[in-house]
C-alpha cells in the first residue's frame, strides 16, 4: 500500500517508516500538519497515518480539512491521548480508526490492512488494463490475452506503477521512489534486472510489445512509445 505518515516525533516517525517498509509498503513521511495536508491533497495514497499533536496544523484539523474537500482516504489516528472521549473526538473529526500510543507493530499493521481493504473495495479502479494486459489490484493477478502471468511482489509493484502511468514517461528516479522506496540512486542494476524480468513475462511470445525503454530517460508502458529501444 501507499501510506502517508504525518508524525513530528523523529524517533516515532523513523520507527513507523521502518515498520511499514519492512511490511513491503510504500511510505511517505511528513513532520508537520501543513505539509502533511498538502501531500494528502496532492498524493495518491491508500491510507493515512496521522498523529494528533502536530506543529503548524494539528492532526484533527488536518483530517477535518481533508473531509471538507471530499478526500476520503482512510485515516488511522495515532495519539498518546487514548481515553474514550479522545477516541470519539478523533473519529468524529474524520478518522476511520484510532490507535493509542504506545502501540504494538503487529496491531498497527493489521489495522492498516483493514483500512487498505476499504480503499480497494471503494475504488472503481480495482482493475488496470493496457491493451490486452490486465492487472487485478485485489488478487495481484495478471493476464495478457487471457493467459495468466505469475508475478513476484516487486514485479507486481513495478507493473502496477507502470500501468497506472500508461503512455507516460516513467524515469528511473520515479521507480526508485515509488517501487523501491529509495530517495537516492544506489548505483546498481536493480531496475534493469526487474524491467528485463517483467518484459520477459508480459511481452515475450506476444505480437506487440508493451514495455518500452526510452533512451536515456526511462520507460513507458503502452501500445505506442517514442524514442524506444529494442
Amino acid at each position: 500500500m501507499r501510506i502517508l505518515v504525518v508524525e513530528d516525533d523523529a524517533d516515532v516517525g523513523r520507527q513507523l517508516v521502518d515498520t511499514l517498509q519492512d511490511a513491503d509498503h510504500q511510505v511517505t513521511l511528513h513532520t508537520d500538519g501543513a505539509s502533511g495536508l498538502t501531500a494528502a491533497l496532492k498524493g495518491d495514497f491508500d491510507v493515512l497515518v496521522v498523529d494528533r499533536m502536530l506543529p503548524k496544523m494539528d492532526g484533527l484539523s488536518l483530517l477535518r480539512e481533508l473531509r471538507e474537500r471530499d478526500v476520503t482516504t482512510p485515516a488511522l489516528i495515532l495519539s498518546a491521548l487514548g481515553q474514550v472521549d479522545d477516541r470519539v473526538i478523533g473519529l468524529r473529526a474524520g478518522g476511520d480508526d484510532y490507535l493509542p500510543k504506545p502501540y504494538a507493530a503487529a496491531e498497527l499493521l493489521a489495522r492498516l490492512e483493514v483500512l487498505g481493504r476499504r480503499t480497494v473495495s471503494r475504488s472503481a479502479d480495482t482493475m488496470l488494463q493496457v491493451g490486452d494486459l490486465e492487472l487485478d489490484r485485489i488478487s495481484h493477478g495478471a493476464k495478457r490475452n487471457g493467459q495468466s502471468i505469475v508475478l513476484q511482489p516487486r514485479e507486481y509493484k513495478l507493473l502496477e506503477y507502470l500501468m497506472s502511468n500508461e503512455d507516460r514517461l516513467v524515469t528511473r528516479t520515479m521507480l526508485l521512489q515509488h517501487v523501491w522506496n529509495l530517495h537516492f540512486d544506489p548505483q546498481t542494476n536493480v531496475i534493469d534486472v526487474h524491467i528485463s524480468r517483467l518484459r520477459a513475462k508480459i511481452d515475450k511470445g506476444f505480437d506487440e510489445p508493451l514495455l518500452h525503454t526510452v533512451r536515456g530517460k526511462g520507460y513507458r508502458l503502452g501500445k505506442l512509445a517514442v524514442e524506444e529501444t529494442a
